[in-house]
């Protein structure tokens, strides 16, 4: 008996007309606008502990979810039966859950011409993300884990290495006509050691490469060897007295600190005054060195999409230029509700109303290295790490845990745990007086090493 197989022009051609005649068949049901989006995608990922494999999963997925409106009124749905039967339900159940809901005068779909897609190749799928068989995707789990154990006499345990890889198709289509599609794809590779001193205490840490091609990973051994030196550095921790000096930020926690800013400039926070950056345009709100950008464009980042989850061309946002707030983050609901335009930073799953995503959300880097930053400190403390949620994005109140090195003239000196790092965003922006230029995009968020003075450090 003959078989057929679809090429992979074929299956996007299928995955196109179903999200265009879905959009279709709920217009003629009673739509006054609608919206579908189709999402397929398969995943890989294994996770080795001390050379044996724990886990080992691969998956596929195919689903469909539609957005539809009759006037004001507005439901969502979604399926992964792709049957006619299946089809009906999901365009029949949209609809009736849209007759019962509330009118939002702020509801609908954007504007026609607002509506586009970026134009050539961003560099976001590569085919060999699945190039390696099974058997070298585990083996670069286990190498990652085996270099780390192997750096030091004191590794002693491990919480595993781990290999995942991914690649995704988005259709999104809606009643103005538009049909946009992408693919992307990504594959990672990390190790989690285990370190142990002379009198017994344990130390963990980590560390990984993530890309969206196998040619541009990291090593495996190369993300090994990383993460044992950021587990040994640990080693010997103790506390130290409370004090008020400057801490520096390892470009890592300097993430969890834009993220706070992505947080405050959120479309959604800012309209419902639940963000310290409510009614802020125009105003001075960090220091003049500090200049945030949010870009959905730069070629192969990992928040590069060629639009957004409604269907705007993704963009180049200044948010923070020179310490002034420039832009919230926005999508078509937050930007009506604010009299403002969308930032083509809408973010949607398959159901529910479209939220606020990041493109790739970064802080300009500075100009000086990381050591030139710490060599200018006479006490001080490195923070590698931050514990807990103590963020209150309503009034900037800052309070986590911390772990990191203590600086001494200059110099890192011995490993600090168990102290709270307090403050208030507001003035840990103003008095950000150093910025590294050792910005890296290890995701969507990237921040370089910073300097922030006069933060008070809870200890002994």
């Amino acid at each position: 008996m003959a078989t057929y197989t679809q090429t992979v022009s074929e299956v996007d051609a299928d995955l196109r007309d179903l999200a265009s005649s879905v959009v279709s068949r709920a217009m003629e049901a009673g739509a006054t606008a609608a919206e579908a989006v189709v999402r397929e995608g398969s995943e890989f990922s294994t996770a080795v502990r001390m050379g044996e494999v724990e886990t080992l999963k691969e998956s596929g997925s195919r689903a469909i979810g539609l957005r539809a409106f009759i006037g004001q009124r507005t439901a969502s749905t979604y399926s992964s039966d792709f049957s006619e039967d299946g089809i009906q339900r999901l365009i029949s159940g949209a609809l009736d859950l849209a007759r019962i809901t509330s009118e939002d005068v702020y509801a609908g779909i954007p504007d026609a011409d607002q509506l586009g897609s970026l134009p050539g190749d961003l560099k976001l799928y590569y085919d060999d993300v699945y190039s390696l068989p099974p058997e070298e995707r585990i083996d670069y789990a286990r190498r990652a884990e085996r270099a780390a154990l192997e750096a030091d006499p004191r590794m002693k345990n491990s919480d595993g290495g781990t290999f995942d890889a991914a690649i995704g198709h988005k259709v999104l289509a809606n009643s103005h006509g538009f049909v946009g599609e992408y693919r992307r794809s990504y594959c990672s590779v990390s190790a989690a050691p285990i370190a142990q001193d002379e009198s017994g205490a344990m130390q963990r840490d980590y560390w990984f490469s993530l890309a969206r091609t196998i040619s541009k990973l990291e090593s495996p051994e190369s993300v090994g060897r990383e993460a044992a030196r950021r587990t040994l550095r640990r080693l010997g921790s103790r506390k130290i007295a409370s004090t008020q000096v400057p801490i520096v930020l390892d470009p890592m926690v300097a993430g969890s600190l834009l993220d706070n800013i992505f947080d405050a400039v959120n479309g959604e926070a800012i309209y419902r005054q639940s963000s310290f950056l409510a009614n802020k345009l125009g105003e001075k709100i960090a220091a003049g060195n500090i200049t945030v950008v949010d870009d959905g464009t730069i070629p192969g980042g990992f928040g590069t999409e060629p639009f957004d989850g409604e269907g705007v061309p993704t963009r180049r946002t200044v948010v923070i230029e020179n310490g002034v707030l420039k832009s919230y983050l926005l999508n078509t609901y937050t930007a009506k509700k604010l009299g403002l335009k969308t930032t083509g930073n809408a973010s949607r799953g398959l159901a529910g109303t479209p939220g606020i995503g990041a493109g790739n959300f970064f802080l300009q880097k500075g100009d000086r290295t990381p050591q030139e930053i710490i060599g200018d400190i006479k006490q001080g403390l490195y923070i590698f790490q931050f514990l807990g949620f103590g963020v209150n994005m309503v009034t900037g109140d800052f309070s986590r845990g911390a772990s990191g090195l203590w600086i001494e003239n200059g110099e890192l000196t011995f490993p600090v745990e168990e102290v709270t790092v307090a403050g208030n965003l507001k003035d840990m922006l103003n008095n950000i007086s150093e910025i590294g230029n050792d910005l890296e995009f290890r995701g969507s968020l990237a921040a370089p090493t910073l300097r922030i003075d006069g933060m008070i450090i809870a200890g002994e």
